[in-house]
């Protein structure tokens, strides 16, 4: 199963508590970039799961305006910053064994990084910047293959050159 981990976009530090802050105008804009790039690659996704932060679901509002997604989303108390990764890494080979062959996952610093290293044992957590995505592949036997980390940096650096 294709497992793509994104980090939501850039959100307002000032809000009444951790979990309603809004994204800015570059968080939807570099989501959207982001977006458009996976969609370039020829990315179909199967499932969604999304933190219930504001934040998250705005990111998956932008993704969804740029991709197609199912209509379905699962809202998982797991994906918030500080949510269980290890509960997380074993819905996702449940998902695998199931026959899923994609899933987008959208939550926080440092849970995506987490998420990680939990499904490719070996490899470190990569730091993400905001709106970062990065691909796994997660075979039946529950082994993870880290593929690659893609950026709104690298996006705009490669635009630059």
């Amino acid at each position: 199963m294709q497992v793509f981990i994104m980090r939501h976009g850039d959100a307002a530090l000032d809000a009444a508590s951790d979990s309603v802050r809004p994204l800015t105008t570059n968080g939807c804009d570099e989501s959207r970039l982001m977006a458009n790039w996976l969609k370039g690659q020829k990315v179909e996704i199967e499932r969604v799961l999304v933190s219930p932060f504001l934040r998250a679901e705005q990111t998956l509002e932008e993704v969804a305006d740029c991709m197609d997604l199912p209509s379905s989303v699962e809202v998982l108390p797991e994906l918030t910053p500080c949510g269980d990764v290890g509960l997380v890494s074993a819905y996702l080979q449940a998902l695998t064994n199931e026959g899923v062959e994609s899933v987008l996952v959208i939550s926080h610093l440092p849970l995506v990084g987490y998420l990680v290293a939990e499904l490719c044992p070996g490899e470190t957590p990569p730091m993400f910047t905001t709106s970062a995505i990065a691909s796994v592949t997660l075979d039946q036997s529950g082994n993870g293959q880290f593929n690659w980390q893609m950026s709104p940096c690298n996006l705009k650096m490669a635009k630059a050159i």
